[in-house]
C-alpha cells in the first residue's frame, strides 16, 4: 500500500518520464525511417510512373542481358561502350515493360503459363530459334529443351560431373530463363498492340477518298513568288507574334525530360614534339630487333603493344583496319614500320611471319574425361578412344559419363584478338586442324584430357602469324603537368562565368556551347569518363551561371570545365528558348512574307499575270496526286499544300495565293486524268487499316509522355 501511495505521489513525474521515453521512441523510429528513405533514395537509379528502380535490381537485369548476349554470340567480355549500350537497352525495355504492364492490368490482359507453354511447344516466337535447342534445319526443338531441363538438376548436383560441364549447363539454363521471360513480356506487348490495332478500322468513305487521291493525276502550269524575294530585314516580328505562333504550335515543344544548356572548355592533351621523338627512337629499336630475328612474342610483350602477340594465326578481319591494309603489301618474313596511323594516333610495326589456311568455324562435340588424378584420366581416355575407334556411338559414351553430347560451333571471333593460354591454344589448334569425324585425344598440359570430334568445318580462310606493335603517340607526365598547371592558372584568374567567356579565346582556349544536354547521355562533349561532370550539371543545387570544378577525364587525357548556362524543366519549352524562338521566328517570317506576296498577286487573272511580277518563276509540273508531295525544283521545295489544293481543282481551274514551304503559288490545271486502276473497296480498306496499325507503333511514345519517368542513371554510370 505504501508503495502504491508513493507511485501516486510521483504520478506527474512518472508521466513525464514515460512521455519523454515515448517521444524518444517515436523520434528514434522517425530517424530510422528517414535514414532508410535517404538510403533508398541514394540507391535509386530512377522511377517509372512512381515505382522506384533500385540500382542493384537494375544491375541484375543488365547482368542477365549481358550474359545472354555473351552466350548467344560466344563472347567472354564486353567493352565499356557495349556495356553502356546494354544499360540503355535494359532501361528502355524496363520502361516499356512497366508502362505496358500497367495498361494491361487495367484491361485484364495477361499471359498465362498455359499460353506460354503452348508458344514454346509450337515454337511460334522467333526468339526461340535463337536458343541452342534447334533441329539441323535451324528450327526450335521443344523436345531438346525438355530433355535439357529434365537433366539439369541431375547434372549440376552430380559431384562426378566435371565443373566445365556444370558451368556450361548453368549458362544454358540462365540463357533459357532470359529467353522465356522475354517471350512472356513480348507476348503481352503483342496482345496490347493487337487490341489497339483491332480498334482501328477503315470505312467506305475514307477508302474511296484514299483511292481517288492516288488514282487521279493532274498537270499544272504554275508561277511562284519565292519567300527569298523579300529580305528578312524588311519584316518586323514582335514578341506577341512569336507568342501567338507558340500557342498555336505548343505541342511541338513538349519535352519528356529535363535538359540543360552548357558552355565548356575541353582540352585534349597531346604529345609534344619531344614526346613523339622519344617514342620513335624506342619503336626503331623494336623494329630492328624483329628484323634481326628476335623472339616475336617476347619483343611484342616488352614493347607493351596494344595488340598482344597471338599464339594462334588470325584472320585479317580480326585486325585493326590500318594493320589489315598492310598485309597484301607484305610477304612472309617481311615487315613494315614504324609508320603513323592518324586514325587512332598510333605508331606501328607489322612483321608477317607465316601464312596458313584454316576454317573460320568448326562444329564439334566433346567429352571431358573424368578421373581422380591424371593417371586415372589418361587410362580412361585411352579406353574411350579405343571404344570410339571400334565403332562405339559417341552419344552412348557421353551418357555413360553423364555428359551432354551437344554439338557446338567454335568461331574465329571467339578467340581471335584475345590472349589465350597454352591449354586453350592446344585445344583450338587441334580443332581447327583436325579432319572431320576423326576422334582427337587432347591433353591439356596436366589440366585434364578432352576427347573431341570435329563434325563440320566451314569457310576456309587465309590466316596470319603476325608480330604487331601498336603504340599510342602519347604525352609524357611533364607534358600533361604543364597543360594542367596552365589551365588551372587560367581558371584561378577567371573564376566567374563571364570572366571565362571574355578571356578564354585570348588565352588560347575554345569555349564551346551545347544546348539541351540530357541526363540520359553518357558523357559531356563526347568525352569518356565525365560522370562527375554530369553529376554536377544535373545536381539540383547547381544554378545557371555557376562554374564547375576542373575535371580530369577521358582516358586521362582530357581537362574539362563546364558553365551551366540554362535549365529546361520537363514539360513545355518556353517560347523564349533559343531554339524554340528561332523556329517560331522562321514560321512567323514565312507567314508575314506570304501575306505580302498574296497581296502582290491578288489582282492576277492568269498564271501569266503572276509570272510577270518581279522575282516570279514559272514551270509546268506533271503527275500531281494527293498521295505524294509535289517537289518544285524552281524553289527546291517539297509542297504538300500545293498537292492538296490541286487535288480539289478541276481541269481549267485557276487558283492563287497558295502558301507553300518555298513561296506563294498560283496555278492552272492543264490536264487531269484518272489512272486505269479499278476501285477495290475491300483492298483499300485493308491498306488503310494496315497504315493505321503502322501508325500505332508510336503508342509507347504516347504512354511515355503521359507517365512520370525519372532517370537518374547518370549518378551511377
Amino acid at each position: 500500500m505504501a508503495t502504491l501511495q508513493k507511485i501516486r505521489s510521483k504520478g506527474k513525474t512518472i508521466i513525464g518520464i514515460v512521455g519523454l521515453a515515448l517521444f524518444a521512441f517515436i523520434a528514434e523510429e522517425f530517424v530510422r525511417s528517414l535514414s532508410y528513405t535517404q538510403t533508398e533514395s541514394r540507391q535509386r537509379v530512377g522511377k517509372i510512373d512512381g515505382e522506384s528502380v533500385n540500382v542493384q535490381d537494375f544491375n541484375t537485369l543488365v547482368e542477365e542481358y549481358s550474359d545472354a548476349v555473351k552466350f548467344s554470340n560466344g563472347l567472354t567480355t564486353l567493352s565499356d561502350d557495349q556495356l553502356s549500350m546494354m544499360r540503355d537497352q535494359v532501361w528502355q525495355t524496363l520502361v516499356n515493360q512497366k508502362l505496358i504492364e500497367k495498361e494491361c492490368k487495367k484491361l485484364g490482359l495477361t499471359v498465362t503459363d498455359a499460353e506460354l507453354q503452348d508458344i514454346i511447344n509450337t515454337g511460334r516466337n522467333q526468339m526461340l530459334s535463337q536458343t541452342p535447342f534447334r533441329t539441323q534445319q535451324g528450327q526450335f526443338d521443344a523436345n531438346a529443351l525438355k530433355q535439357f531441363l529434365s537433366q539439369y538438376d541431375e547434372i549440376v548436383n552430380n559431384p562426378e560431373v566435371p565443373s566445365e560441364t556444370k558451368d556450361q549447363y548453368v549458362q544454358m539454363h540462365n540463357y533459357w530463363n532470359f529467353i522465356e521471360k522475354s517471350v512472356r513480356q513480348q507476348t503481352l506487348a503483342q496482345k496490347y498492340q493487337s487490341l489497339l490495332s483491332n480498334a482501328l478500322i477503315s470505312n467506305p468513305v475514307s477508302a474511296k477518298a484514299s483511292f481517288d487521291g492516288r488514282n487521279t493525276e493532274s498537270d499544272i502550269f504554275m508561277a511562284v513568288l519565292p519567300y527569298t524575294s523579300i529580305k528578312d530585314d524588311e519584316i518586323t516580328i514582335s514578341d506577341n507574334d512569336l507568342k501567338a505562333k507558340y500557342n498555336e504550335l505548343k505541342d511541338m515543344f513538349q519535352s519528356t525530360e529535363e535538359t540543360r544548356d552548357i558552355k565548356y572548355i575541353d582540352i585534349a592533351v597531346e604529345a609534344s614534339p619531344e614526346d613523339r621523338k622519344a617514342l620513335e627512337d624506342e619503336m626503331n629499336g623494336y623494329a630492328q630487333a624483329l628484323a634481326d630475328g628476335a623472339d616475336p612474342a617476347k619483343t611484342v610483350r616488352e614493347a607493351a603493344s596494344q595488340i598482344p602477340y597471338s599464339l594462334l594465326p588470325v584472320s585479317a578481319k580480326a585486325l585493326p583496319h590500318d594493320i589489315e591494309h598492310q598485309l597484301d603489301s607484305l610477304t612472309d618474313g617481311s615487315q613494315k614500320g614504324p609508320f603513323v596511323n592518324e586514325g587512332d594516333n598510333t605508331l606501328n610495326i607489322v612483321r608477317r611471319l607465316a601464312t596458313v589456311i584454316r576454317p573460320d568455324s568448326v562444329e564439334y562435340r566433346q567429352l571431358i574425361v573424368p578421373g581422380a588424378d591424371m593417371a586415372a584420366v589418361e587410362k580412361t581416355a585411352d579406353s574411350i578412344m579405343t571404344a570410339l575407334n571400334s565403332g562405339e556411338v559417341f552419344d552412348t559414351i557421353a551418357k555413360k559419363y553423364n555428359q551432354p553430347a551437344l554439338k557446338n560451333w567454335l568461331v574465329s571471333a571467339q578467340y581471335e584478338g584475345m590472349t589465350v593460354g597454352e591449354a586453350d591454344r592446344h585445344f583450338i589448334e587441334t580443332l581447327t586442324t583436325a579432319p572431320v569425324n576423326v576422334y582427337n585425344k587432347i591433353v591439356l598440359d596436366g589440366q585434364g584430357i578432352i576427347i573431341a570430334q570435329v563434325t563440320d568445318r566451314r569457310n576456309m580462310v587465309q590466316k596470319y602469324n603476325l608480330a604487331v606493335i601498336k603504340r599510342a603517340i602519347d604525352f609524357s607526365k611533364e607534358t600533361y603537368g604543364k597543360a594542367y598547371n596552365d589551365f588551372s592558372a587560367f581558371l584561378a584568374g577567371n573564376p566567374k562565368a563571364e570572366d571565362i567567356e571574355a578571356n578564354a579565346a585570348g588565352a588560347g582556349y575554345t569555349l564551346q556551347t551545347r544546348q539541351a544536354l540530357s541526363s540520359t547521355e553518357h558523357n559531356v562533349a563526347g568525352v569518356r569518363s565525365t560522370r562527375e561532370a554530369m553529376r554536377w550539371i544535373f545536381n539540383k543545387d547547381t544554378r545557371a551561371g555557376e562554374v564547375s570544378p576542373l575535371y580530369e577525364c577521358g582516358e586521362n587525357n582530357h581537362l574539362l570545365v563546364v558553365i551551366l548556362d540554362g535549365i529546361h524543366k520537363k514539360g513545355y519549352l518556353p517560347w523564349s528558348d533559343e531554339q524554340v524562338k528561332s523556329f517560331l521566328t522562321t514560321e512567323v517570317m514565312k507567314e508575314k512574307k506570304a501575306e505580302i506576296l498574296r497581296d502582290k498577286m491578288k489582282d492576277a487573272k492568269s498564271v501569266a499575270d503572276v509570272a510577270k511580277i518581279s522575282d516570279a518563276v514559272s514551270d509546268t509540273i506533271k503527275h500531281i496526286t494527293l498521295s505524294s508531295n509535289t517537289f518544285v525544283s524552281k524553289v527546291a521545295s517539297s509542297e504538300p499544300a500545293l498537292s492538296g489544293s490541286v487535288s480539289t481543282a478541276k481541269k481549267g481551274d485557276f487558283r492563287t495565293g497558295i502558301k507553300g514551304n518555298g513561296g506563294v503559288y498560283a496555278y492552272q490545271v492543264l490536264e487531269q486524268k484518272t489512272l486505269s486502276d479499278k476501285f477495290d473497296e475491300k483492298q483499300e480498306a485493308t491498306t488503310a487499316t494496315q497504315q493505321n496499325r503502322r501508325a500505332l507503333n508510336s503508342y509507347i511514345s504516347e504512354l511515355y509522355q503521359k507517365a512520370k519517368i525519372d532517370d537518374k542513371r547518370y549518378i551511377f554510370y
